[in-house]
């Protein structure tokens, strides 16, 4: 959830609370004191009745205007209480207040009972509360749109942090350079992340400086090694030791796929790290890539005795690609292909402008598809394989926009690599 989101929803639910207990007290208490003080004026006309009597003075017939006098010889109950009493001009009853009190006016002891109308001053009531209820639901909503106002302006360097940090590649060997925001706790956020990716910067240059340093000075001594072992499998002096040819062989042979592994581990590291120049790409023609390859693998299609079906399509149009890369993609299709099938099985090749596919007869395969992809990962742990021919096509894909995928046909025994093109 966005976090001005979220602070605005525990700022609504505060409000909303707020102003569900103010209006339950001014619901309340209003009314209360509006018949408080209509109480207090029923006293004063008592009061002033009591001064009237004690004076000498008749009590009158109307009384002060404001209320309604009733007297009675016969006792009835003190206090104050509610009634209806009907209005002869609205023709309805009307709410009073009325307060009840024994008072001797020098003929014997009467009870009075003062009344006061309640109906203006409940209409004064409902108007009070409106007004005020309105006027607390302004303010509160105001106190939340200026709390999501000030809030977005006080998080806007956070979100453009955030954005930055959405964007940033570190494989562009430059360090973030956030500004310093006058608020202290995202400056010091922002001085942080600085601090970090120049260190980040850092070790990846060191890293990549020392993959290309160490890559290089392993490669010499091994061509000189692979050379000299060929050479000297041909001199004269092997012919008659059996023994010593096969350590010899042996050693060119591991020395050869030690190479191989060199060479793997060096093109996924540049992959990784971007190492391959935008300007180094040209227009390929994948038809022609895959026929040229396949031209190579001929003769050991033939000493496996494996059928190939060529699947082009017609007019197909070209791919900006590096031409080493390209390369390396189809070889290791085809290679795959060709180690993982049967003898007198059967190789698939179906390019079309938006896929290239490549099935293979074989057994089944267990295990997760997707750690197919993995580094080091062999179906056959005896296999001379690195491993890394399906995680050099992975990697290659994912460079340039596309998608690899593995399925497997139970019922035909396919094994199928499908290479879906997106941008190019």
């Amino acid at each position: 959830m966005n976090l001005l989101t979220a602070t605005t929803r525990y700022y609504l639910l505060l409000t909303t609370g707020l102003f569900a207990v103010a209006s339950a007290l001014l619901y309340t208490g209003l009314p209360q004191a509006l018949r408080h003080e209509t109480d207090e004026q029923l006293l004063n006309g008592r009061l002033a009745l009591e001064q009237r009597v004690a004076s000498g003075r008749l009590l009158p017939n109307d009384l002060l205007f404001a209320y309604e006098l009733a007297r009675s010889p016969q006792p009835r109950r003190l206090g104050y209480s509610d009634t209806l009493l009907l209005d002869e001009r609205e023709n309805e009853l009307v709410p009073f207040r009325q307060l009840t009190f024994r008072l001797d006016a020098g003929r014997g002891p009467e009870w009075l009972t003062l009344r006061q109308s309640l109906v203006e001053r409940r209409a004064l009531g409902r108007v009070l509360l409106k007004v005020l209820l309105g006027a607390l639901g302004l303010l509160l909503l105001g106190i939340v749109v200026l709390n999501r106002w000030v809030a977005r302006r006080l998080w806007q360097p956070f979100e453009h942090t955030l954005a930055r940090l959405r964007t940033y590649d570190l494989q562009q060997h430059r360090p973030l350079e956030l500004p310093r925001p006058p608020i202290t706790q995202f400056a010091e956020l922002n001085h942080a992340l600085n601090q970090l990716s120049e260190r980040l910067v850092a070790d990846y240059e060191s890293l990549r400086q020392f993959t290309e340093n160490a890559s290089h000075e392993i490669r010499t001594p091994l061509a000189i090694i692979q050379a000299q072992l060929e050479q000297l499998l041909q001199s004269p002096a092997l012919a008659t030791d059996e023994a010593m040819l096969t350590l010899v062989g042996d050693l060119l042979q591991n020395t050869q796929r030690l190479s191989r592994l060199h060479q793997s581990l060096t093109l996924l590291s540049r992959l990784e790290n971007q190492l391959f120049a935008s300007a180094e790409a040209v227009p390929m023609y994948l038809e022609q890539v895959m026929r040229n390859r396949l031209e190579l693998l001929e003769p050991l299609l033939e000493v496996r005795d494996l059928r190939l079906a060529l699947h082009l399509a017609p007019n197909l149009p070209p791919h900006r690609l590096h031409p080493g890369l390209t390369d390396s993609l189809v070889q290791n299709l085809l290679q795959n292909a060709v180690k993982h099938n049967v003898p007198s099985g059967e190789i698939v090749v179906t390019l079309t402008a938006t896929a290239l596919e490549i099935s293979n007869t074989g057994p089944a395969i267990e295990g997760d598809p997707a750690r197919f992809f993995e580094r080091f990962h062999k179906h056959n742990a005896a296999s001379d394989s690195p491993g890394l021919g399906l995680s050099i096509v992975q990697h290659i894909c994912a460079y340039y926009g596309w998608q690899v995928r593995y399925e497997f046909a139970a019922g035909l025994n396919y094994h199928t690599l499908r290479v879906q093109f997106g941008k190019s």
